[in-house]
């Protein structure tokens, strides 16, 4: 698989700095997360920056979606997780649609283990609905 170039050192460089059992599912993760962006015209270019020294990407066009982020659970080296803000209702409907597929850490993330990779299309899906967030969400 080709992952697409790094626009931003720093999070090359948190790349680089996960522990190996994580880089290669972590760099999947990303470029699953790039390519969502790349095929759904309602989201457009990403931009890929750190917050709160996490991996995290968000829509460059206003009122969009929510930024996802993306790390190894703290101390882990075999566990990763895809993170929303969690005052948003994210979570819930990742549930509602696929309440046996992912492991969920309360109103903030999905959970990977490495070696029990996501399934492409709920992940792609769950992707697409944050970062498309603000243009679906009930106000």
């Amino acid at each position: 698989m080709r992952f697409a170039p790094f626009t931003d050192a720093a999070v090359e460089a948190k790349f680089g700095s996960l522990p190996e059992p994580l880089r290669l599912p972590m760099l999947r993760l990303r470029q699953a997360i790039l390519d969502v962006a790349a095929a759904n015209s309602d989201i457009g270019p990403l931009t890929e920056t750190l917050k709160w020294g996490e991996p995290a990407w968000l829509p460059e066009r206003p009122r969009t979606g929510t930024t996802v982020r993306a790390d190894a659970l703290k101390g882990s080296s075999t566990h990763y997780a895809l993170y929303v803000h969690c005052q948003t209702s994210l979570i819930e409907t990742f549930r509602r649609h696929y309440p046996e597929q992912f492991r969920y850490d309360g109103n903030r993330a999905l959970i990977f283990a490495v070696g029990s990779e996501p399934s492409a299309e709920p992940l792609a899906h769950c992707i697409a609905l944050a970062l498309t967030y603000h243009r679906w969400v009930k106000r």
